[in-house]
């Protein structure tokens, strides 16, 4: 009987529905407030701390890059060692210190430069201390991204599911209806009422605002903690992994065969994999037996897993080898939706006005890549699957990899709107005299930015659904959570990328003196140029993409061909991640 069954009998009154409340406000509260920080905070950095554009967006991607890695950290930790409830809670406590530190650099004027304006558009230096304090908060939040997002969700499902009971399924999957609309409005909300709030009334009260959401999640999450389910660690499946990487390393110099040979250690015995396949045959080293009476326990089990790993870890591993390449291709589109800082600061130029009484906020215009990735979604599941299935014969309508190119490609086509938008832009800015002063308001609606949100949207939306599908249809059912880790290591790696890419363009293009790209006066500097360079890009991107798929196509080994990975089989889309 595993932990979960034991941990359920022994604790009938605990887990069940009572606790989902506790659990999707701690998740809400902690949405509002982390999203309701990152979507302005390229303005505060400029303002308070005399960043440039550029160097704000290259310290942003290193945060979100930092946050989305360390996702994969916060899950091996609770899975192995320390549970999910401690997890969440340690990473909630965690995301609350890093909030105050921050509030605190709004509220103390010594933790904080002084903006230019004051001193005559000549900027006076930020200390070191003033940056470790801002860094310190950082990396508090970042650890307890970690720790919530790949913990959080999970541990609402080790409340309902309960074995024996074949009805809490649905509860499950209403679960998962509910927590993913509560992370939508979350969402929302942030980057609408927290943000317009930071313009309103100020970054005092604006980053105040997420510390009391974020002391109520907090609050509310250990609040429950009597009713709680607490599932014990086990093994986790990614160091099962790291296992066999190591144990096929050091095995390299090995003279057993490679093939036939029926020394293979299976674990459990009833092992459904009976040979290893033929691909990456090195990879087979981690799974042999070189002598049993040193490699096994009288159980039959490895008497050291990191010399000796099991046929299903070799077989884990090798689907993951087999997937990188196309993995790779989906780097680009989280690159180009890591921009958003210089569309917030082409939107501070523009009129923003919706109605004559109310002005949208510039870091606010997000929220309509968040309308259109919503509706594409819906508006594909419930309308387009259909009519397509018809025609295609797939139960999914288009295949995975079809989806993930036309995501590709809508990408590509929004970094060129953009690139249009901001010549545009730049124009009548420098038509009416502004050249000198990226304060200055243009003569131009922010609503010419809506498209290029919208397309990103569909972009987003297209790509991560087929993304996560096709390595769902890949990997064994065992192995459906790696689906979801590779999306979020994924994303963490564009991050980084987006970050160099900002550092080395503003560098290349500064030297010599000139005005660099990505100047903080985006009227001077030529920011439409950077958007075409990302339109370039993500078109190299596509044919890179195509090349893949021809890759896969003509695998000698089945195991890699295409036609495998168009099984179509139906998204769990709680694989999808949270950030």
């Amino acid at each position: 009987m595993d932990t979960e069954t034991q941990l359920v009998e022994e604790n009938p009154r605990k887990g069940g529905l009572r606790t989902m409340p506790f659990i999707i406000v701690n998740e809400s509260f902690e949405r509002v407030a982390s999203y309701g920080l990152q979507a302005n905070l390229i303005i505060y950095l400029m303002t308070f701390y005399n960043m440039t554009a550029a160097t704000g967006t290259s310290i942003l991607g290193i945060w979100t890059a930092l946050s989305n890695g360390l996702a994969i950290v916060g899950a091996i930790i609770s899975d192995s060692y320390c549970g999910r409830f401690k997890a969440v809670a340690i990473g909630s406590i965690s995301t609350l210190i890093g909030m105050i530190i921050l509030w605190l650099t709004a509220m103390i004027p010594q933790l904080k430069s002084l903006p230019c304006p004051q001193f005559q558009h000549v900027c006076n230096g930020t200390t070191a201390f003033q940056l470790a304090v801002l860094f310190s908060s950082f990396g508090f939040m970042s650890v307890g991204a970690g720790f919530i997002r790949p913990c959080s969700i999970i541990f609402g499902v080790d409340q309902l599911e309960k074995k024996g009971k074949p009805e809490n399924k649905r509860l499950v999957d209403s679960y998962f209806n509910w927590y993913y609309a509560s992370i939508g409005v979350s969402t929302i909300l942030a980057v609408t009422t927290v943000v317009y709030i930071q313009e309103r009334y100020g970054w005092k009260v604006g980053l105040g605002i997420p510390v009391i959401l974020m002391f109520l999640s907090v609050s509310m999450f250990l609040i429950g903690s009597p009713w709680y389910i607490k599932v014990k660690a086990k093994e986790s499946l990614l160091i099962g992994l790291l296992q066999a990487v190591v144990a096929a390393f050091r095995k390299r110099n090995t003279r057993l065969p490679l093939t036939d040979c029926d020394d293979y250690y299976r674990w459990p015995l009833e092992s459904e994999v009976l040979t290893p396949s033929n691909d990456l045959r090195c990879l087979n080293r981690a799974c042999m037996i070189e002598d049993p009476q040193r490699d096994l326990n009288p159980d039959g089990s490895a008497s050291n897993p990191w010399n000796l790993s099991s046929l299903e870890q070799v077989e884990s591993l090798k689907a993951i080898v087999r997937v990188l390449p196309m993995w790779s291709t989906g780097f680009m589109i989280y690159v180009t939706m890591n921009q958003f800082s210089f569309s917030v600061l082409q939107a501070k130029t523009m009129d923003r006005h919706i109605i004559p009484q109310f002005e949208l906020p510039a870091a606010s215009f997000s929220v309509f890549m968040i309308f259109a990735l919503t509706i594409w979604i819906t508006f594909y599941d419930r309308v387009l699957v259909p009519l397509l299935s018809k025609y295609t014969g797939r139960p999914r309508g288009l295949s995975p990899v079809t989806r993930m190119g036309i995501g590709l490609l809508v990408s590509c086509m929004s970094m060129a709107l953009s690139a249009i938008t901001e010549s545009i832009r730049k124009q009548k800015a420098i038509e009416e005299g502004h050249e000198d002063d990226p304060h200055a308001l243009v003569n131009m609606s922010a609503m010419w930015l809506v498209p290029q949100y919208l397309l990103l949207g569909v972009a987003e939306a297209a790509h991560a659904v087929g993304q996560i599908e096709f390595f769902y249809s890949l990997f064994p059912k065992s192995m459906s959570s790696i689906a979801s880790a590779m999306y979020t290591i994924g994303t963490a790696v564009s991050s980084l990328v987006g970050s160099i890419l900002v550092s080395g363009v503003d560098w290349l293009t500064s030297t010599g003196g000139k005005t660099s790209w990505l100047s903080s006066n985006i009227n001077k500097g030529h920011l439409d140029y950077y958007f075409w360079l990302l339109a370039f890009l993500s078109l190299l991107n596509f044919f890179y993409f195509v090349m893949v798929c021809r890759l896969y196509e003509t695998g000698n080994d089945g195991s890699s061909r295409l036609s495998h990975v168009a099984e179509d089989k139906e998204c769990d889309y709680r694989l999808l991640s949270e950030s």
